[in-house]
């Protein structure tokens, strides 16, 4: 879920700026390197007042394969905390969004994968979205936003919260699927699925104000939200890597349509 960004002004430029459409190319990124060509680290401003952490490039690392995205106590500056998110420079369009990751729930914390395009850009609030929380127990949150309106929100108890969890949504013109560990969990069609190219991100951060939502944040030890592997796989390919959700027979893009 997005909300009001308080942005710097160059901040807004370069996502303005870099906001090109995607050439539809799949890629898996399996994080030996974090790939400034294609990603870009939110550093030194917040989404708004609902978050108590700064975006901070210091919360991002990549360490033996794997992003790490932490919260962590900040030694200075104007917020207590400081959070981790990075965000493609492409817009992505129709096809399979991926991801593997491993969650460190705790109350008043939001980590997600998701896609997003918005004020920022210049448009209306567009947004597909895998967020967990955990204010009483580990969920998986699902939300669309479309044109603006939000409100779709859904939950799916996660009852294995030490694992590596594997994500999936399936965007198709009218049709949105989310898969969990190879699970359908939701399927959602109709009008009010967005139909313009987004951007993906990854991230992790917390709050003071979201409680009824997200739960009481309070201070133990730095939390990392671990990411193994993100890849996109465009409307009408085959399956990219091995533990892809579309090596499923089962789960081809023949059902689907092409976009118009």
């Amino acid at each position: 879920m997005r909300y009001g960004c308080l942005l710097t002004a160059t901040a807004t430029a370069f996502l303005a700026v870099s906001a090109a459409a995607s050439d539809q190319d799949g890629f898996v990124e399996e994080f030996t390197t974090l790939k400034s060509e294609r990603w870009f680290v939110s550093d030194g401003w917040v989404n708004g007042p609902h978050q108590n952490c700064l975006w901070s490039k210091d919360a991002v690392q990549v360490e033996d394969g794997l992003l790490h995205l932490s919260v962590e106590q900040a030694e200075d500056g104007p917020e207590d905390y400081i959070c981790a998110e990075i965000q493609s420079h492409e817009r992505f369009d129709y096809g399979v969004y991926e991801a593997r990751v491993r969650v460190p729930f705790a109350a008043g914390t939001n980590s997600n994968f998701f896609t997003f395009i918005g004020p920022p850009q210049g448009l209306l609030h567009n947004e597909i979205d895998f967020e967990f929380i955990a204010r009483t127990e580990p969920v998986l949150q699902t939300n669309i936003y479309f044109d603006g309106e939000g409100g779709n929100e859904a939950l799916t108890p996660v009852p294995n919260v030490d694992e590596w969890l594997d994500l999936a949504f399936i965007w198709e013109p009218g049709r949105l699927r989310w898969y969990m560990d190879g699970e359908l969990i939701r399927t959602e069609e109709g009008d009010g699925i967005p139909a313009i190219d987004q951007k993906m991100y990854l991230s992790i951060w917390t709050t003071d104000l979201l409680i009824e939502w997200m739960g009481l944040f309070e201070w133990s030890e730095p939390l990392i939200f671990q990411v193994d592997r993100v890849a996109f796989t465009p409307l009408g390919t085959g399956c990219l890597f091995d533990d892809s959700i579309l090596c499923n027979a089962e789960i081809q893009f023949g059902a689907l349509k092409a976009k118009e």
